[in-house]
């Protein structure tokens, strides 16, 4: 029999659902509204004085008067914020710094405000009630939750609270969940993260899980770990487990070894989340790619990805965007980012409503002999090069060869095979196919003899966990890029190769 709080779910998930449908149904109405309210409420800040916002009235004034900036560019702003200073770049004082780990620049320190805040917890909130107004099921509700995250324990810096965003927003989970919500408190301080998953083992086994979330490289170390300790599936150990929610990553590499672990399909959703803001969710079950959030007090821009790099790349808004083309997105916030590129690129799936997926990083790409493969192509051509097989891929990553013992250069594939291929040569042919159809300028140096076709190289079992435990930066928010355009992460790699 159904619990109150389950019936109780289904006509709040309605109400919200009209609610997204509103601003969902009126997108460039809804952009020009949130654009208008940024400008006006930081008129008056350190960042809005030296912009001249006070005569901003209209997009191309915002570009003409504020340029775009990356976090080293926007640093001297970040820094007076980070050193007390009120008013700088959103009025007031920040609630808290989200710290990340920048590759460049050492910590980033991401302001969150008393305004920007909320919409982290609305759009989570929202991506599970959407799901619930779709497909009816909402028995979830009165099972154990598992937010795979890191510690929730904050410091402080002159006044302001900082940590990892899953830590801060742990401190937010509503009322009605806390009695549903796993791991302990305890548990989700512990900062080794293999401490951690043996412990959030050790509590969650015994209790009704029915949704399991986080980085999808995290949630397999915790199946892993399950099924070594129960000789179970995961789906038997969790006979109610039926909702897996995600972000951070592409899930599609994972999806055969997930089924495999749990022994069944469950329902997924995709999350957007990033400390500068959440930007999308999973809206529909059937439809590719997440809603972009457009009321959450963040004004998107875009810039083709191709024409990134040129002196003066045009911006975009929604209102000119185009379906599958590569974007680098660039943000304005509530939490006092302006024109901020985060460093994602995106695609547009559909324009009506507007949906997109994550096609990688603007600095995550390869291009050493001029073919800028993305994150997304690999990603695909891995995808298509497995499908209908019993291949099972626990990780992978590629970077160029440029100076090999012998023949032409090549793109080298490291990949750490649940279950291998019984022809390798097979596999290595198809993956090098799908990326020549995907990417005419790969095409173009395959059949020019400027490259050779790609090699894969074998990782043994765990060694993308081993390489990510040597850098420490196994667990927390960090992941393998899947692609560099140089062999920093090629190079420690291949220590870990299978020998044969």
């Amino acid at each position: 029999m159904m619990s109150i709080k389950a019936l109780l779910a289904k006509p709040f998930a309605k109400y919200i659902h009209n609610s997204v449908q509103k601003w969902a149904n009126n997108p460039i109405k809804t952009q020009d509204k949130v654009f208008k309210h940024l400008i006006s409420e930081a008129e008056s800040t350190l960042f809005g004085q030296d912009h001249n916002f006070k005569n901003i009235h209209t997009f191309e004034d915002f570009v003409n008067q504020v340029p775009v900036r990356d976090y080293e560019e926007l640093k001297p702003y970040v820094l007076k914020v980070v050193d007390g200073e009120e008013n700088i770049l959103w009025k007031g004082k920040p609630l808290y710094f989200a710290k990340t780990s920048g590759t460049t620049s050492g910590a980033k320190y991401i302001p969150i405000t008393k305004e920007s805040m909320p919409t982290h917890i609305e759009a989570a909130r929202n991506a599970i009630l959407l799901y619930i107004n779709e497909t009816g099921n909402s028995s979830f509700v009165d099972g154990k939750m598992i937010f795979l995250q890191g510690s929730p324990i904050l410091e402080k810096k002159n006044g302001i609270n900082l940590g990892r965003l899953s830590g801060i927003v742990a401190h937010f989970v509503p009322k009605y969940l806390q009695k549903n919500r796993l791991p302990s408190w305890e548990t989700n301080c512990i900062e080794d993260w293999e401490t951690k998953v043996d412990a959030v083992v050790e509590e969650t086994l015994p209790e009704n899980m029915t949704i399991i979330s986080g980085i999808p490289s995290w949630v397999q170390m915790y199946f892993e770990k399950i099924q070594d300790k129960t000789g179970k599936s995961v789906g038997d150990v969790f006979k109610n487990f039926n909702l897996f929610i995600f972000g951070g990553v592409n899930y599609e590499p994972y999806r055969a070894k997930f089924e495999q672990l749990i022994g069944r399909k469950v329902d997924s959703i995709e999350l957007y989340p990033a400390s500068e803001g959440f930007f999308a969710y999973q809206d529909k079950q059937n439809e590719q790619g997440m809603l972009l959030q457009l009321n959450s007090g963040i004004f998107y821009e875009f810039i083709k990805a191709d024409e990134f790099f040129e002196d003066a790349p045009k911006r975009i808004t929604i209102k000119d965007v185009e379906l599958n083309v590569n974007y680098v997105m660039i943000i304005s916030t509530t939490a006092g980012l302006w024109a901020y590129n985060i460093g994602d690129t995106v695609a547009f799936t559909s324009l009506k409503p507007y949906r997109v997926i994550v096609t990688g990083r603007i600095k995550h790409f390869i291009s050493a002999f001029g073919e800028h493969v993305i994150g997304k192509e690999v990603e695909q051509a891995m995808k298509e090069a497995t499908a209908q097989t019993d291949i099972r891929i626990s990780e992978f990553t590629v970077a160029p060869q440029i100076n090999p013992e012998s023949g032409l250069p090549y793109h080298e594939w490291f990949v750490e095979f649940e279950n291998g291929p019984d022809n390798l040569q097979e596999l290595i042919s198809k993956l090098d196919k799908s990326l020549q159809k995907q990417n005419s300028y790969y095409y173009d140096l395959i059949v020019g003899k400027v490259l050779q076709p790609l090699k894969i190289t074998s990782i043994k079992k765990d060694g993308f966990q081993d390489y990510m435990k040597s850098i420490g930066k196994l667990g927390g928010q960090n992941k393998i890029p899947r692609l560099a355009n140089d062999r920093k992460i090629a190079d420690k790699l291949y220590a870990l190769k299978v020998t044969k």
